[in-house]
């Protein structure tokens, strides 16, 4: 019978998480800190923001047994299908040796159009790792990116130690429901955590499903979140809600990446424009959600004639802009056309599923491209 050992689980093993919470069973990561999570009053930021995309367990052991007791709550749509059970991603001294399915203890059945949201709720799951090495190890546990999750309890049938095998940099990422990777098959293929992976990053994800949307209190949560290396995602969302014109635009970059620059004056810094997106290339938002097949499925409603509306070939051309005139006092300050991650040709190769968003394969095209484009050798975030 195995003698388990519990760990209790603080911001020494939690890496990718902007705050923890305490809560009656355990803790809950978020990825937007206390205060900013005041400044909003929108449920789907708040369901997104503790969806830990992203966040990892990290500890050093020689344990062969791993537990871990989890309180997963998972969204579905009324209409849609019924959403697949979340995963963990297991990695021994960054090699991914084992999955593990995730039940859903809380479904919010959730309105599109009302926003209005049913609950159903269950019992914890408690996912299991056994016959691991025995040898001195990090280990890595990527939880659920699109199910919020409390830790409840981690055991191990040998102690547990905090600490990363080897100093890391830390990349900041901004991004929306790509970024956040919603669409991706596990937590650890992700774009960024594939990115991350290639270039043994310690990763912090800010990617949140439909809220790229240039909002103050992320700017001031990037600007207090240590980073060696900085980059936001920014675009399909402006256009797809609809949010913003063109002379509201340009400012909120300008306002956006002040905010980001306060706190990380000199620090390299990305601008990744929007991957291909036929339906909005040229037709602005707002988008409607389409369940007529059986599928979830998006498409464009705005009206391409409006010189005042954003699309994505106008952000493109506003963001370069933006780069261009800041990068003249800002030499590290850089621009990267999102349509060299994911192009016209991969588009029509592997066609967006819902008319939004990058199959799995997908995913791991964007990512490796963005490891070797940007962090490699030649790249702006290159080790020097």
């Amino acid at each position: 019978m195995t003698e388990w050992i519990t760990t209790e689980i603080d911001e020494d093993l939690v890496h990718g998480a902007v705050e923890l919470e305490r809560t009656p069973g355990g803790v809950l990561p978020h990825r937007l800190p206390s205060w900013a999570r005041r400044q909003f009053a929108d449920e789907y930021l708040a369901r997104v923001e503790s969806q830990p995309s992203g966040v990892r367990l990290i500890f050093r052991t020689r344990a062969t047994a791993i537990e871990l007791d989890l309180m997963s709550t998972q969204t579905a749509f009324r209409g849609g299908p019924v959403p697949a059970d979340g995963k963990l991603d297991l990695y021994v001294d960054g090699l991914l040796v084992a999955q593990a399915a995730v039940r859903a203890g809380i479904l919010h059945v959730v309105d599109m159009m009302t926003q209005e949201t049913e609950t159903q709720t269950g019992p914890s799951s408690t996912s299991s790792f056994l016959g691991l090495p025995a040898s001195d190890k990090e280990v890595q546990i990527w939880l659920p990116q699109t199910e919020t999750t409390e830790l409840l309890e981690l055991r191990s049938d040998a102690p547990i130690r905090s600490g990363l095998g080897r100093p890391r940099r830390v990349w900041l990422h901004h991004g929306s429901s790509i970024s956040h990777g919603s669409t991706a098959e596990s937590p650890s293929a992700t774009w960024p955590a594939i990115a991350s992976t290639m270039a043994d990053t310690d990763l912090v994800n800010l990617g949140f499903s439909g809220n790229a949307l240039l909002d103050p209190f992320v700017a001031r949560t990037m600007r207090d979140t240590a980073a060696d290396v900085i980059s936001v995602k920014l675009g399909i969302n402006l256009t797809n809600t609809d949010i913003m014109r063109v002379r509201a635009f340009v400012p909120a970059v300008h306002g956006f990446l002040d905010t980001i620059r306060d706190g990380h004056p000199d620090t390299p810094f990305l601008v990744v424009s929007p991957i291909s997106c036929p339906i909005q290339e040229d037709t602005p938002g707002p988008i409607a959600p389409d369940f007529s097949g059986g599928q979830l499925s998006f498409h464009a409603t705005g009206d391409p004639a409006d010189p005042t509306r954003l699309t994505l070939n106008m952000i493109r051309i506003l963001l370069a802009q933006v780069v261009a005139e800041r990068a003249v006092d800002d030499p590290n300050l850089h621009y990267l056309d999102g349509r060299e991650l994911f192009g016209e040709q991969d588009s029509v190769e592997m066609p967006l599923p819902d008319g939004l968003h990058p199959n799995p394969a997908g995913h791991r095209r964007i990512g490796e491209r963005f490891g070797e484009r940007v962090f490699g050798t030649a790249g702006v975030f290159a080790e020097h």
